[in-house]
């Protein structure tokens, strides 16, 4: 067998599942099409899931480096005046970051493919193509072509993992379809430099306007991005036009110190793969799913499955778990990927409100509906976006759920530490109650064991016949998850959602 794995596509999302297989010593090729990164800045948006998972990668700093937290969210109307804002800095969803951060793609690539360097057992080749693949029982052979000189030849791997887009090559040789829906209203989005002085608006914004809604926002290191729904009758070479983008950018900022990057009209889709795996080959990112972009969550819904899958995949590919696992690859994450869309498309349906009347109805509604304090607290705190979460498992308490990720410090260091990188890559037994004797149970031996110790610890080690890390709960937040779901220790899978838990805290 050529490789473990490989991946088709190195966007944003095949250059983090091919990291995040790295980590884990998979063998791995990615093909890209492309011979060059993308320098187009066509994702914008992430939250702070999305940097857990680039921090399982070993990538969080240099990813983090080059983004943008927006203090809050604006939802104004015609008139310019707010109807409803999203206090992101108010907002701590537990995950060690802060809720949503602006980041630009091609920076983003760069750091990626960067990554892989690190691993002798990943390969990248680019301008290369799949043009179809075979399956039988041991795995998969792909048919491969350079781009620039035609040359075709045959590589074989266990499993393959589409991470080639909206137009996927890898979905269409697996013969599996998309169902769903594809908006006409077209849009024209704009990102560019702005200099010194030339932002008029700093916040973040989605004009609510009847009669064009617009999205505008500072971002990344000194960009600006804007986007703007067209009218009927406006054609994409009208709207591309340099006075016309000055015309409409003008209010948000200077048009003389604004250089433009990249702009272009698109129209956006709520589309789902009727199945993400067929056989060994499955499906990641927009390759399975695709949503309106009102909630930010088309990139961060890829990075997801990544990294639902990559560690799954690690397991099966060592012997250490059965293929049947990879089943729970769909079962998991398309109930989330769905509500997330779900919930794109109604917040979609408050932003494009296209008659005056309506729109006039809606800034009275939702600024009345405001008085009320707790449905205050529901918009201001973001409370409507879907929470992490596996299928069916949540129901259980906290099983289903993602694990906080406070700081802590480690016994001798008094210096904080993000949790996950306390826990390592693989699963993890954490809780006041772990001692020697429950990791001499435990049937993981890979599993990394961490007793939680309160802030008023002294955090001296233990001396168990296991190795057993301790942690100090410094602000105490693991003291609190558990006192609240009654347990005394969690089970942690590599991707940090909660596998089982015990025993009750007495």
């Amino acid at each position: 067998m050529d490789f473990d794995v490989v991946v088709v596509g190195c966007g944003p999302v095949g250059a983090l599942t091919a990291n995040l297989l790295g980590t884990r010593g998979v063998r791995t090729l990615v093909v890209e099409r492309s011979t060059e990164p993308h320098r187009q800045p066509r994702a914008f948006s992430c939250d702070d899931e999305a940097l857990r998972v680039y921090q399982q990668a070993g990538l969080r700093d240099e990813v983090a480096a080059d983004m943008y937290a927006p203090p809050v969210v604006d939802y104004v109307g015609g008139d310019g005046r707010p109807f409803a804002t999203i206090a992101l800095d108010e907002i701590d969803f537990g995950l060690g970051a802060a809720p949503l951060h602006f980041f630009d793609q091609p920076r983003l690539e760069e750091t990626l493919r960067a990554g892989l360097g690190r691993f002798p057992h990943v390969t990248l080749r680019t301008g290369v193509e799949l043009t179809g693949l075979t399956q039988d029982g041991d795995g998969v052979t792909l048919a491969l072509r350079d781009v620039a000189t035609g040359e075709a030849w045959p590589v074989r791997a266990r499993y393959v993992l589409g991470c080639d887009g909206a137009r996927s090559a890898t979905r269409t040789a697996a013969g599996i379809r998309l169902a769903g829906t594809s908006y006409e209203e077209p849009w024209l989005a704009v990102s560019g430099d702005v200099a010194d002085g030339g932002v008029r608006l700093p916040r973040t914004r989605f004009v609510c306007d009847w009669r064009r809604p617009a999205f505008v926002s500072p971002g990344a290191f000194g960009t600006y991005r804007l986007e703007f729904m067209l009218r009927d009758g406006e054609t994409p070479q009208e709207m591309t036009r340099p006075e016309t983008i000055a015309r409409l950018v003008a209010p948000y900022v200077d048009p003389d110190r604004f250089s433009v990057t990249r702009a272009v009209v698109y129209t956006f889709h709520h589309l789902i793969a009727d199945r993400w795996r067929h056989g060994r080959v499955f499906l990641l990112g927009d390759a399975a799913h695709q949503m309106p972009p009102f909630l930010g969550q088309g990139l961060c819904s890829g990075l997801r499955d990544a990294a639902n899958l990559a560690w799954k995949l690690a397991l099966v590919l060592d012997g250490a778990a059965g293929p049947d696992l990879l089943d729970t690859y769909e079962a998991e994450r398309r109930p989330h990927t769905e509500a997330m869309a779900a919930t794109s498309v109604r917040l979609g349906k408050v932003f494009l409100v296209r008659s005056r009347y309506a729109a006039a109805a809606r800034d009275a509604l939702l600024r009345a509906v405001q008085t009320v304090p707790r449905v205050r607290r529901f918009v201001r705190h973001f409370e409507f976006k879907p929470a992490p979460a596996l299928a069916g498992r949540a129901a259980r308490g906290p099983v289903g759920t993602m694990f906080p990720q406070p700081q802590v410090t480690t016994a001798g260091s008094p210096t904080p530490r993000r949790l996950d990188d306390v826990l390592g890559p693989a699963f993890a037994v954490i809780g006041p109650a772990v001692d020697e004797h429950t990791a001499a149970a435990w049937a993981g031996p890979a599993a990394t064991f961490v007793r939680v110790l309160p802030a008023a610890s002294s955090g001296s080690p233990l001396a168990p016949a296991h190795d057993v890390v301790n942690v100090v709960d410094t602000g105490g937040v693991l003291g609190a998850w558990f006192d609240r779901h009654g347990v005394a220790l969690a089970v942690l899978r590599p991707d940090r959602f909660v596998h089982g838990t015990g025993p009750q805290a007495t």
